[in-house]
């Protein structure tokens, strides 16, 4: 097949390689910050990308020049089976688990994955692994990715030990995932009502009467929509998070509907701001307000998660998939730019002006897990 070339950096620079592996097509960037003189070429964070699915595959070819302003990726096999990875401190765990999570059921073994680094406090850039769990994790199921639990148990996160940023990389966070022939198509579409709304507030060197304070903050303004309301406190202390120094508030609330649909969003204290810049009811209030309006868009499916499911439909079979769909974020454009390119599908987009939502519907590859199916 012929090369995947991009002239414009590291721009979606792990959904790219995702694309590589999958399509089974050699990946060329250039220009990867080259007009930068303080901190030209790759990065890195995405450096000990590369070193995660070097370790995840067999036969991957990797080739950087010496400027590190160019990357040739020529995609191997994919193995799974247990692996441990220690991140970049640049960037959070959940922005490694985002971006394995579409080639995590297609190895050749049930993958096992062991991840050091930062959990939580970068949330205003990456997802954290409580998202990740309780957001998209229950729609790979839609897929038919751990839905026979007799085989094989469901993908499943666990925080093991948190570490808070800037300083927090001791933290540890396991992910399992089972491996999968093909994906399934899927029909979601009806949002539903909401029924209940769930949340945890996790805290590192905080006592426990600041995560009480954003439940009770996140419930004043929850409870206008609905009396089922319940948020979890999770304080951890110094020795819980590794015995680092920073300290860490975040919370996740996760909204189910009547047709089981599951939204959710997240927030967090930004450690690049000076202690005390928000106060925890300022904080439980805002999270409060971000899971309403992810609930006012009224699609199926979080606005993060968007590019990932679209990405999962496309390597569903042979056969109409359509989910619907709040606001499409310019990440998602660029993702359906990207999957036009490399793996040859066109979505069909239907707007829904009486619910001003949009309707995605494309038709699957085909796509299979050789790997899988030999053994």
């Amino acid at each position: 097949m012929s090369t995947l070339k991009f002239e414009d950096g590291a721009v979606q620079f792990r959904q790219r390689l995702a694309v590589s592996l999958l399509s089974h097509r050699t990946l060329l960037l250039r220009n990867i910050r080259s007009d930068s003189l303080d901190h030209p070429g790759l990065l890195e964070h995405e450096a000990s990308f590369l070193r995660l699915l070097d370790n995840m595959t067999n036969g991957s070819r990797i080739e950087i020049n010496a400027t590190g302003t160019q990357l040739r990726f020529q995609p191997g096999v994919l193995l799974g089976g247990n692996i441990q990875h220690t991140c970049s401190g640049q960037r959070s765990i959940g922005w490694f688990l985002e971006g394995i999570l579409p080639l995590a059921p297609f190895g050749k073994e049930y993958l096992s994955l062991q991840l050091e680094g930062i959990t939580d406090g970068c949330c205003d850039e990456d997802p954290s692994p409580d998202y990740i769990k309780s957001s998209i994790l229950p729609f790979l199921m839609h897929f038919g990715i751990g839905a026979e639990t007799d085989e094989s148990p469901p993908p499943n996160i666990q925080v093991v030990q948190r570490g808070a940023a800037p300083d927090g990389i001791r933290g540890r966070v396991e992910f399992s995932c089972p491996m999968v022939k093909e994906l399934k198509p899927i029909d979601v579409t009806d949002m539903g009502m909401i029924k209940r709304i769930r949340g945890t507030v996790s805290s590192c060197r905080l006592s426990p009467s600041s995560c009480a304070r954003v439940a009770h903050a996140a419930k004043g303004l929850l409870h206008r929509l609905l009396p089922d309301v319940w948020i979890h406190t999770n304080a951890n202390t110094t020795k819980q998070c590794g015995g680092v120094t920073s300290p860490g508030l975040s919370l996740v609330l996760t909204a189910e509907t009547t047709t089981g649909v599951i939204l959710s969003a997240e927030c967090c204290l930004n450690p690049k701001q000076e202690r005390g810049a928000e106060l925890p009811e300022d904080l439980g209030q805002r999270g409060a307000s971000m899971l309403l309006e992810e609930v006012r868009r009224g699609g199926c499916i979080d606005t993060s998660a968007q590019s990932l499911v679209l990405l999962l439909m496309c390597l569903g079979t042979e056969d109409v998939s359509r989910v619907r769909i709040g606001t499409l974020s310019h990440y998602t454009i660029e993702s359906l730019r990207l999957f036009k390119k490399a793996l040859g599908v066109e979505f069909r987009a239907r707007p829904d002006h009486d619910s001003q939502t949009v309707l995605m519907s494309c038709l699957g590859t085909g796509f299979r897990n050789m790997a899988k199916a030999s053994t």
